[in-house]
């Protein structure tokens, strides 16, 4: 239970990689707040903020579901305030929620674009700024970008997207310069295999064989949380790396499949033919 006491705001958590990191920091002993814009749960869509908040209460931990878009600054402004108002603090924030489009500019009409750079950069800005004023105020906290090491070399059949999640690693590393001295930290997230979820299923990204379960990054986001904000800040990690870093050698409970390994492609993935090389 190293976090008990503190609370996490987590974007994009009715499901997959968002649900999971929540749920794992409620374990270790975080309040939660559960913002995703899924109230309702649909075949399309499984999970919703209510289903998530009520398995973080099972664990004994106090949670707070909200309805939030983060393309809509005006509903990000009462998220955090209503996040505020009831836990009185805000020590985590996940900047998880995402938008997907992976294809070259010729098939990228500009509502795809405006979509992307919506949800995934200008998202996770919003985010910040309504969140930053409590953590500064307290002097201290941890801000966690979902996004890839800048390496422009991997934007070719996917410029939009890698855009706007280079957008929120160029956040990370700003943002640690701008606020690190004052014990709040920004750093990004990224994952060295594709990761199970509604995404790598809905576009057909391989299967079970190519996966690792979204526990990898979970553990990945405890361990900077874990650390003094001043202390570690500014970094743009890759989820195995990291674990490695920390002593961390066996990865073959993250497998989906047990019996194969998944091969590395993080970032460097590309599109042909609306299909994932």
């Amino acid at each position: 239970m190293r976090f008990e006491g503190r609370v996490v705001f987590v974007t994009g958590a009715s499901r997959g990689i968002g649900k999971c990191v929540a749920l794992t920091l409620a374990r270790e002993g975080c309040d939660v707040v559960v913002a995703a814009k899924t109230v309702e749960s649909s075949p399309r869509s499984p999970g919703s903020i209510g289903d998530v908040a009520a398995e973080v209460e099972k664990l004994g931990r106090r949670a707070l579901p909200v309805e939030l878009d983060v393309r809509d600054e005006s509903s990000v402004e009462r998220g955090v305030k209503t996040a505020l108002d009831r836990f009185g603090r805000i020590d985590f924030l996940v900047n998880n929620a995402g938008a997907l489009h992976w294809h070259p500019v010729t098939a990228t009409p500009m509502k795809r674009f405006d979509l992307v750079m919506g949800v995934n950069v200008r998202g996770a800005f919003a985010c910040t700024y309504h969140v930053l004023p409590a953590m500064l105020e307290r002097g201290y906290g941890h801000i966690l970008m979902m996004s890839p090491p800048v390496e422009t070399e991997y934007a070719t059949g996917k410029i939009a997207y890698s855009v706007s999640k280079f957008g929120m690693t160029i956040l990370a590393h700003g943002l640690a310069e701008e606020v690190g001295e004052q014990n709040v930290a920004a750093n990004a997230l990224w994952p060295a295999t594709f990761i199970e979820s509604q995404a790598t299923i809905h576009f057909g990204m391989g299967g079970p064989a190519l996966w690792r379960k979204p526990d990898i990054l979970a553990d990945a986001t405890i361990r900077i949380f874990a650390k003094e904000p001043r202390s570690f800040t500014g970094h743009a990690l890759i989820d195995e790396d990291f674990l490695r870093s920390e002593g961390v050698t066996d990865f073959t409970r993250y497998r989906c499949d047990p019996d194969s390994e998944p091969p590395r492609v993080g970032f460097d993935f590309k599109v042909s033919a609306g299909r994932i090389e």
